[in-house]
């Protein structure tokens, strides 16, 4: 067992050191089944973990839910959303609320997680539909904003106090969106390309580029881990793609489900990954060697 800790790498030894034996036991890159096929729709998508570990999705059996899983792995109704809204992308502030994408209110819903109190943070009747969401440290919210009709997209930027900017359009679906570790870049993807902005300490963005644009298949909702590597969620391919600041795909994560449409980080160690299928209807999971950005942003306040 001690030879085996000295050939890892040290961010991997830093994830094994929170629970040593169950890492141990536990295969890097290799995915797993967390929750049983069908438990969620075909819409499931979100998903986020809270400082306690639990996993939370959207469309938990049937839409317009939220769904959560124990770190059992078995999944429960969580809260139903009022007025026919239906979530998307879900992510947890600095606070502990969580904040979802409800894309057919054009709103970003609020939760309270010990009331459950449901309360809108941001609407905005010009957005198609809010997708995905990130957040950064300071508590502002971006979003991505697809017309898969019109094949076009549009990124949001929703301040504390709720209010709406736009801050660019795309000439494809805006979908996935992450903030990097440092807060100085934020990345947008749009069918197969990956864009990168810079970010400014006011949340403005500048000097977009194209980080990456795969040869097949599209991409949807992505995650950040503390090196700056993203995981990329390639719907139709059945992988995550883990993909270094630089743009270099440095390794594809198969999976069981081929429709992934999100990914978050969790875990004791936040080393864990949470992948929500399409086509499965349910969650998969595996280990990685660097714990999540949000994950630790969560852990710092």
């Amino acid at each position: 067992m001690a030879l085996a800790v000295i050939q890892l790498s040290s961010q991997v030894q830093f994830c094994l050191s929170a629970n040593a034996q169950f890492v141990l036991s536990d295969t890097l890159f290799k995915s797993a089944e967390f929750t049983p096929p069908n438990s969620f729709t075909h819409g499931v998508e979100g998903p986020a973990v809270d400082k306690h570990g639990n996993v939370y999705a959207v469309n938990f059996s049937r839409e317009g839910t939220i769904g959560i899983v124990h770190t059992a792995g078995n999944p429960g109704l969580f809260i139903d959303l009022p007025d026919s809204s239906v979530g998307n992308g879900i992510r947890f502030d600095t606070h502990g609320n969580m904040l979802i994408a409800d894309y057919t209110k054009h709103n970003v819903l609020k939760v309270n997680m010990k009331t459950k109190k449901i309360s809108v943070f941001a609407h905005e009747p010009k957005m198609t539909q809010p997708n995905d969401i990130a957040i950064d440290s300071k508590n502002r919210v971006y979003a991505s904003d697809p017309n898969f009709k019109l094949n076009t997209g549009r990124i949001w930027r929703i301040d504390g106090h709720g209010s709406v900017t736009l801050l660019d359009t795309l000439n494809g679906p805006a979908n996935g969106i992450e903030v990097s570790p440092d807060e100085k870049k934020l990345y947008v993807n749009a069918g197969r390309k990956v864009w990168s902005y810079n970010l400014s300490p006011k949340g403005e963005l500048n000097n977009k580029s194209l980080l990456l644009e795969f040869a097949d298949f599209g991409c949807d909702g992505m995650r950040c881990d503390t090196a700056g590597n993203l995981y990329i969620a390639r719907i139709g391919k059945g992988v995550v793609a883990k993909v270094s600041p630089n743009g270099d795909i440095l390794k594809e994560i198969k999976l069981f489900g081929k429709n992934p449409t999100n990914v978050a980080f969790g875990g004791e160690d936040g080393c864990r990954v949470y992948v929500t299928l399409m086509d499965m209807g349910n969650l998969e999971t595996f280990r990685v060697d660097t714990p999540g950005r949000e994950w630790r942003m969560q852990r710092k306040k």
